[in-house]
C-alpha cells in the first residue's frame, strides 16, 4: 500500500518515564509547556497537498483533525484546520466531501491558503503533504512530487506577508537531494520552524528496547521492504533513528553505495556487514522465506560515517516489515520490528501528528529535521549509485551535524482508545 504504511507507539511506563502522564490520561496532546499539561486552545493550520483519497497522507493525517484520532468523532489534535489547497482535486472526491462537511475553505493558491484568503499569514502552521497524486518518475525510480514548490510557495508567502510559522512537509524533505538541501537552507535562512519525517520512527515496535543517546553501538543493520524510493525512505529513518543515538552523536556520511544481488551477500561473506546482528533483524520481522541468504533480489545501501561506522540499510523482497538491530559493546544484537497498523486508520500517523501538533503549539520543531535531511540524502545518493552499476558515491555534502532528542516511540497502544470513567 503506497507509503500510508508507516506507524508508531509504545507503553504506559515509557510515557511516564518520559512525561508525559498528562497527554497519556485523555490523549489530548503531547504536552506543550514544561508542566507536562495538554495543549489547552486549538491553533490553526492551512494545508497544502497532492491530492485527497481514502488512506492517502492527506486522509490519515488531515482527518485526524477534521473527525479525531480514530476518524470517527471523537477527540483529536488540539488543532483547526482552517484552509486547504488541494493540487490535484481530481481524484479527492473522499476529501472533498469531508472538507465540504467541515465547512473547511478551499482555495486556488497556495498564498491565499496560508493567507486565508486576507492580506496576512492567517494561521499558527502549515502542514505540507506532497505524497500521492499524478507526477513523474525520474530514471533513478523517484516520483517528482511538487515538495519544492509547495515550500517555496508558502516561503514566498511567509516573506509577502512578513510573518513566519512552522511547517511540517511530510516523508522526505524531497525525493531530489539538490531540492531537499535548497528547502532547507531555506528554512534556515528564514528562520522557519520545520520538521520532515516518517512516521515509522515513532510507531509500536515490536521488541522495545532502551537505547540511550549516548551509546556504544559497535554495528547496526537495517532491513526494509518494497520500493526502493518509497520504502528505502522509511527503513533508512528507521535505521538513524537508533544509530544516531551513538556515542559522539552524528556527524553525518562520508560515501554511499548501491550493492545487488551476490554483491550485497559479498559485503556480509567480507564482514563489512556484521552477520550476526543481520540475523538478528530477520528473525524479529515476517518474512517469506526462512533463510535470509535465499533473497537473490536484495538491495543493501551502504555507507560510511564520518566518525567511521558502518551503514548497512537492506532492501528486501522477502521481507514483510522494516526492522532495524544493534549490537552494543559486549552485548548481543537488539532487533525490533516498525510495526505498521491499519486500524484504527493507522495510529502511527495520530503519532506523527502529535509531533506536529507539539512543534505548532511550541514554534520549535520536536525531532531536528537535519535527520530527514541525511536520511533523503542517502537515499537519493544510493539511488544514484544502482543507477550508476554500484559505483561507490564519495558524498561530502552529507557531513550533516546535529544532535539527536529524547523523543517517545509509541505511545501506550491504548492511548487511542478513549479512558475509562
Amino acid at each position: 500500500m503506497n507509503s500510508s504504511s508507516n506507524h508508531e507507539i509504545f507503553s504506559r511506563r515509557d510515557c511516564l518515564r518520559l512525561g508525559l502522564g498528562a497527554a497519556v490520561a485523555g490523549w489530548t496532546g503531547w504536552p506543550a509547556v514544561a508542566d507536562d499539561s495538554a495543549p489547552s486552545k486549538p491553533k490553526s493550520v492551512a494545508a497544502i497537498i497532492t491530492t485527497y483519497f481514502r488512506n492517502s497522507h492527506a486522509d490519515v493525517l488531515l482527518t485526524k483533525i477534521l473527525e479525531g484520532w480514530k476518524h470517527d468523532g471523537g477527540p483529536g489534535p488540539a488543532l483547526n484546520l482552517a484552509s486547504i489547497y488541494i493540487d490535484q482535486p481530481q481524484g479527492s472526491e473522499f476529501g472533498l466531501k469531508l472538507l465540504d462537511k467541515h465547512g473547511i475553505r478551499r482555495f486556488d493558491s497556495i498564498e491565499e491558503a496560508v493567507a486565508v484568503g486576507g492580506k496576512s499569514i492567517a494561521v499558527d502552521g502549515v502542514l505540507s503533504i506532497g505524497e500521492h497524486g499524478n507526477y513523474p518518475v525520474n530514471n533513478l525510480g523517484q516520483q517528482l512530487y511538487p515538495r519544492k514548490r509547495f515550500f517555496q510557495e508558502i516561503t514566498d508567502a511567509f516573506q509577502k506577508y512578513d510573518r513566519v510559522v512552522p511547517v511540517f512537509n511530510d516523508k522526505h524533505i524531497s525525493t531530489v537531494w539538490e531540492d531537499a538541501k535548497w528547502m532547507y537552507d531555506r528554512a534556515v535562512e528564514m528562520k522557519v520552524p520545520f520538521m520532515s519525517a516518517s512516521s515509522l520512527p515513532v510507531t509500536y515496535r515490536s521488541h522495545p528496547f532502551d537505547l540511550p543517546v549516548g551509546s556504544e553501538i559497535e554495528s547496526a543493520v537495517g532491513i526494509g521492504y518494497g520500493p526502493l524510493d518509497i520504502y528505502g525512505f522509511h527503513a533508512l529513518e528507521c535505521y538513524q533513528a537508533l544509530v544516531e543515538r551513538r556515542k559522539n552523536s552524528e556527524r553525518g556520511v562520508r560515501w554511499v553505495r548501491c550493492l545487488e544481488g551476490k554483491a550485497a551477500w559479498t559485503a556480509v561473506d567480507d564482514g563489512w556487514v556484521a552477520a550476526d546482528v543481520m540475523d538478528a533483524v530477520y528473525d524479529v520481522i515476517p518474512k517469506s522465506k526462512k533463510n535470509i541468504r535465499e533473497d537473490e533480489a536484495a538491495v543493501l545501501f551502504q555507507f560510511e560515517y564520518t566518525d567511521g561506522f558502518r551503514g548497512a540499510q537492506f532492501m528486501l523482497p522477502s521481507a514483510g516489515l522494516t526492522g532495524a538491530a544493534v549490537k552494543l559493546k559486549g552485548q548481543k544484537p537488539l532487533a525490533t520490528g516498525f510495526e505498521e497498523r491499519p486500524e484504527p486508520r493507522f495510529p502511527h500517523f495520530a503519532y506523527l501528528l502529535k509531533a506536529i501538533e507539539t512543534m505548532i503549539h511550541t514554534g520549535k520543531p520536536t525531532y531536528p529535521v537535519e535527520r530527514t535531511l541525511l536520511t533523503g540524502g542517502i537515499l537519493d545518493r544510493a539511488l544514484h549509485s544502482k543507477f550508476e552499476n554500484g559505483r561507490k558515491l564519495d558524498t561530502p555534502e552529507l557531513a550533516i551535524t546535529y544532535t539527536p532528542v529524547d523523543y517517545p516511540h509509541a505511545p501506550q497502544p491504548d492511548l487511542l482508545t478513549p479512558p475509562k470513567n
